[in-house]
């Protein structure tokens, strides 16, 4: 994969192990590590990661849950990475660095038919654990630069992201559906914080970056009045939607960013993705601790787009096999026959 995963425990994770060593012998279990690829910390996988793996942890020795029972897994504990994204989570999936990771609908789509970044080998042993929330396809462009349209990328110095990424691939695709290709635009390829960072110091024009709104990096251009977003409208949106259906009409309403007004746009789903050898009963248990209503208070409060992620939409999109645990989750559920 491009740039190596580097591993970061979430403050919950850490806080959890350091009650558990604390507590030696009151451990009841050994813990367990379950590893979730996210994406760049600038972005939302990487904040929602921290909130999933503060739901699903309880790392030995941890007290009962101030809301009342155990709160996550007993003895797991969750480790947030930052990643390259979609892509990189996937394979990191398939080559075993991670047990667990973030990816867009229709990358995972096209991982698992063998398609686009994965025509070389199709990925297997990813697994569905949940559909989360919407990300927004965020065109990003330097305030007085003149960038009002896609169209008016051409000529301009934009960055799609690193290579491998699914905001790469799918940048390309929007590109395309308004008859731009590569040799047409100045390309760079930087992740979502070098990019913040590169516009701000006016070193690129716009860049793409697909995620939840608010993204942090976003909000912090935003807050300093140095940024527009651009429209995915027109036309060249139906058909871009009419061949990829993993596209979605979307909206990021005005007030998301300061002073930035309402904005028509694509997004696509962020899935939860599993690896196919975790065991079933692990799968399903964490399936229990991620739903059960306690957890609502810490979506609810940690990110916006926590709310979004919801039981009756954890099944929208998903077009790959589920982990047996967590259909066994949904069955008992009542959102699988």
């Amino acid at each position: 994969m491009g740039a190596a995963i580097r591993h970061e425990l979430s403050r919950r994770a850490l806080l959890g192990l350091a009650t558990g060593f604390a507590a030696g012998a009151r451990a009841a279990e050994p813990a367990r590590f379950l590893r979730i690829g996210t994406g760049s910390v600038s972005g939302t996988y990487y904040p929602i990661g921290q909130l999933v793996a503060e739901i699903i942890s309880n790392p030995p020795g941890s007290r009962p849950c101030e809301r009342g029972g155990d709160c996550g897994v007993p003895g797991l504990v969750a480790v947030v990475q930052s990643s390259d994204g979609s892509i990189a989570n996937i394979r990191a999936i398939e080559s075993g660095e991670v047990e667990s990771g973030f990816a867009q609908s229709d990358t995972t789509f096209a991982a698992w038919t063998g398609v686009g970044p994965f025509a070389d080998a199709a990925a297997r042993r990813i697994r569905a654990f949940a559909n989360l929330y919407p990300e927004s396809v965020h065109l990003v462009a330097r305030a007085g630069a003149g960038i009002a349209t896609v169209r008016d990328l051409v000529g301009r110095t934009v960055s799609l992201d690193r290579d491998g990424s699914g905001t790469q691939a799918d940048a390309l695709l929007i590109l395309d559906a308004f008859g731009i290709d590569e040799t047409m635009i100045q390309v760079e390829r930087l992740g979502a914080a070098d990019a913040i960072d590169s516009l701000a110091a006016g070193a690129i024009d716009a860049f793409f970056v697909i995620a939840g709104w608010p993204a942090a990096g976003v909000a912090e251009l935003a807050d300093a009045g140095l940024i527009v977003l651009v429209p995915v409208v027109g036309p060249e949106v139906e058909a871009l939607l009419e061949r990829n259906p993993f596209f979605a009409l979307d909206r990021i309403p005005a007030g998301v960013y300061r002073d930035l007004p309402s904005v028509e746009t694509v997004s696509v789903g962020a899935q939860w993705l599993v690896a196919a050898e975790l065991e079933e009963s692990l799968v399903y248990d964490i399936a229990v601790a991620f739903w059960r209503p306690e957890a609502r208070a810490i979506l609810d409060d940690g990110h916006p787009k926590g709310r979004s992620i919801r039981l009756e939409t954890a099944l929208d999109g998903v077009a790959i096999p589920l982990h047996p645990g967590a259909a066994r989750f949904y069955r008992e559920a009542g959102l699988l026959p």
